[in-house]
């Protein structure tokens, strides 16, 4: 079955709920609206390159893993994964300090 989200709204939306945000949250991260995000996630409204950009840092995630198909299903599909792109930018380096300790 063919999961490739095509929207840029339900992409955003996508990421926002892998990582337990709710609009309000990730729009005061990014710098945005609240209604205006709440648009776009519904398709009434587009996005600008610039905002898409400030979403995509307040996600943790670059321009290019937002568009490519492979990561989204990465993080729907390893439990791993989907915890670890959770994390907190300094979770994620405490982890990477443990795991190193590991090898």
């Amino acid at each position: 079955m063919d999961n490739t989200i095509y929207n840029v709204g339900e992409r955003i939306k996508y990421f926002r709920s892998q990582k337990n945000y709710s609009v309000n949250k990730l729009a005061n991260l990014a710098g945005i609206s609240q209604s205006f995000l709440r648009d776009v996630e519904l398709g009434n409204r587009n996005i600008t390159v610039s905002h898409l950009a400030y979403v995509c840092d307040a996600l943790d995630i670059s321009m290019s893993d937002f568009f490519n198909d492979n990561f989204s299903e990465q993080i729907t599909t390893e439990p791993v994964l989907t915890k670890i792109y959770q994390l907190t930018e300094k979770q994620r380096a405490a982890l990477l300090t443990f795991l190193d300790t590991m090898v």
